[in-house]
């Protein structure tokens, strides 16, 4: 039992590394799928369609998704979902955004301005950070099945927020575009 228990944690880190891999991807590619469908509405729910902050949080969050579903469809039969892991997932993913958030913020207030090669390192580092917590909740806590409720219901605020704020933006800093001083599509 020890042995499978062993087995499995070392089995579900490696996907979490993986995930990494698949986040940063996916995310990159992400940030181009906009402007390859011709500004195609829809695709602007889960793509950057302009170059706000805003905009580029969703280039962690929808692969995070995606990866929780792919993981959680290869675990179904060993993860019990006590275990919190649709909880943590979700926790995971919004600590990336977080992560991107305070980062930029941060360090334009030095700089005056964004700096590619920081904002392409936070990325990573938000999803190195959202994936190493969220592996380590699942494997830390065993809660009531009501919290995967609780771990749904923040995956769907989240999806609702991007969906909404691309083509409702408030007019608030993190969502105008620095390039055209617009907000949303």
């Amino acid at each position: 039992m020890v042995s499978q228990n062993i087995t499995k944690k070392r089995s579900l880190f490696r996907w979490e590394m993986w995930g990494i891999l698949f986040i940063v991807l996916a995310g990159s590619l992400l940030h181009f799928t906009f402007e390859l469908s011709g500004g195609w509405p829809p695709v602007g729910i889960f793509s950057a369609v302009n170059e706000s902050v805003w905009e580029h949080l969703k280039l962690a969050f929808w692969p995070a998704l995606v990866w929780t579903i792919i993981e959680y469809l290869a675990f179904r039969r060993t993860v019990d979902l006590r275990s919190g892991f649709v909880l943590a997932k979700a926790l995971g993913a919004y600590l990336m955004p977080v992560i991107i958030v305070v980062i930029f913020y941060s360090y334009t207030a030095f700089t005056g301005d964004s700096i590619l090669a920081v904002d392409l390192s936070s990325f990573v580092i938000a999803v190195v950070f959202g994936q190493i917590v969220s592996y380590r909740l699942v494997q830390s806590f065993r809660l009531p099945s009501v919290f995967t409720l609780l771990g749904l219901a923040l995956w769907v605020i989240g999806i609702l927020l991007f969906a909404v704020f691309t083509f409702l933006p408030p007019h608030l800093g993190v969502f105008r575009d620095p390039v055209n001083g617009g907000f949303g599509t």
